[in-house]
């Protein structure tokens, strides 16, 4: 029979204590090592940032970058933050590479080589046959005067750091700081060549990146002029019922003054609410008196994601949609963001 795990509730206070106090220290001394590297930044001492991004901007292939053990765990990540931000690029293991693989390196790519001590054998013995090829390559390790540093067209120097691991072995900071550096090549890249929302939607057309990045107005199922009426605020809320159409109808009315200017909504909550008040005559009301001023909306500029975040933060069920006169175009409902799958019931 598998025995269970001892409930973590149930340990002693004081080993709870001090297991609590040693992850601390671990995710301080790994923002440590970040933050040490940003300040020398900072400061001025970049250039080696600097000089890989020229290179890298220049790239006309590929952007291949190679690490063994965490190193190429990490540089495989690095390597698919590059691609999401439309610099294409792949990982190519260093073992391989020099016993078949460099047919996937080509003439007109950059090569991204990584070793923290700039001693791994396979990462440096690749470096030296790409620069007899005249490849270009960006070296990155904690040590400025490594071998990988030597081989390199161009080398990023990561410091002498200690490690969060207490036997200072197992790479925990100097794997943190890498990733952090090639986030920042990365985006500093894609800043350079004005890498937009819109080309990162073409990099991510699936997923909740892609849904996100939608224009509000390719998701509108209800649209003004075709499923949804825009009615005049000066009706009573009997007349704008029977405006806002029968059938499968939205959850709302959207109401405009008179030049076609969105004035307010009134929701079937808002119905129901003004109906509970008992008055005899609540449906013979001008529904401006009633509805609901000055809504939370969204304009044909607004993406899927800004319609998600309305609906997170003030709880909505229906958004209106207007152009850039403030005329409504239609009129998100939650439903539709829940059948995509970026809200939760």
């Amino acid at each position: 029979m598998a025995q269970h795990c001892p409930i973590t509730a149930e340990r002693d206070p004081h080993i709870r204590a001090n297991e609590s106090a040693f992850l601390c220290e671990v995710l301080r001394t790994e923002a440590a090592a970040v933050a040490s590297f940003a300040t020398r930044v900072a400061s001025g001492d970049d250039a080696g940032l600097h000089a890989a991004l020229d290179l890298l901007e220049g790239c006309k292939g590929h952007v291949v970058v190679s690490g063994m053990g965490k190193s190429g765990l990490v540089g495989a990540k690095i390597s698919a933050s590059l691609s999401s931000l439309g610099q294409p690029s792949h990982f190519v293991h260093p073992a391989e590479a020099v016993h078949g693989d460099l047919g996937s390196i080509r003439t007109d790519d950059v090569v991204l080589l990584l070793s923290w001590s700039g001693e791994t054998q396979e990462v440096v013995a690749l470096a030296s046959i790409l620069k007899m090829d005249g490849i270009p390559t960006v070296g990155m390790s904690g040590k400025s005067k490594s071998s990988l540093a030597r081989a390199c067209s161009v080398h990023i120097d990561l410091g002498d750091i200690t490690e969060a691991c207490p036997l200072n072995l197992a790479p925990t900071a100097s794997t943190t700081l890498t990733l952090a550096v090639g986030d920042a090549l990365a985006l500093a890249l894609a800043s350079r060549r004005d890498f937009g929302k819109d080309d990162f939607h073409k990099h991510h057309p699936g997923g909740m990146l892609g849904a996100g990045l939608r224009p509000v107005t390719e998701v509108l199922r209800f649209r003004v002029g075709k499923n949804l009426a825009a009615v005049r605020d000066n009706i009573t809320v009997r007349e704008a019922l029977r405006a806002g159409g029968e059938g499968r109808r939205a959850g709302a009315i959207v109401l405009v003054d008179s030049e076609g200017t969105l004035s307010g909504i009134f929701t079937d909550g808002d119905l129901r609410r003004h109906v509970n008040t008992g008055s005899l005559d609540a449906l013979d009301a001008i529904i401006a008196s009633v509805m609901t001023r000055h809504p939370s909306l969204l304009t044909v500029d607004s993406l899927v994601r800004d319609a998600v975040q309305l609906v997170q933060e003030k709880r909505l069920d229906e958004i209106p949609v207007v152009d850039r006169e403030g005329k409504p175009v239609g009129l998100v409902d939650v439903q539709d963001l829940i059948a995509m799958r970026v809200v939760r019931e």
